[in-house]
């Protein structure tokens, strides 16, 4: 039986390109997951893209409850405003 290795799938050519790559250079078989928080339509056809690359299986965890009350809410609630939400390596003025 051959060795699988999950990828943490997005549909873009990155990961869609890896896959035949992870084949070919390691003989993985390929499991695909993508998390769904919230995206919509853009995982419209990811499926049939990972298959056609060579996974024999895409998960596509669906967590947009848990991406809104554990991660968007909090920062709402904070007053955080996206442009400064990340931690430049200089001080803000």
């Amino acid at each position: 039986m051959k060795e699988k290795v999950i990828l943490a799938y997005s549909g873009g050519l990155d990961t869609t390109a890896i896959i035949p790559w992870l084949k070919e250079n390691y003989d993985y078989d390929v499991v695909c997951c993508c998390i769904d928080v919230g995206q919509g339509n853009e995982l419209d056809g990811l499926e049939e893209r990972a298959k056609v690359g060579g996974a024999i299986k895409l998960y596509i965890e669906d967590v947009v409850d848990e991406f809104c009350d554990d991660y968007v809410m909090p920062c709402v609630q904070a007053g955080t405003v996206y442009e400064i939400c990340w931690a430049p390596p200089w001080p803000v003025p």
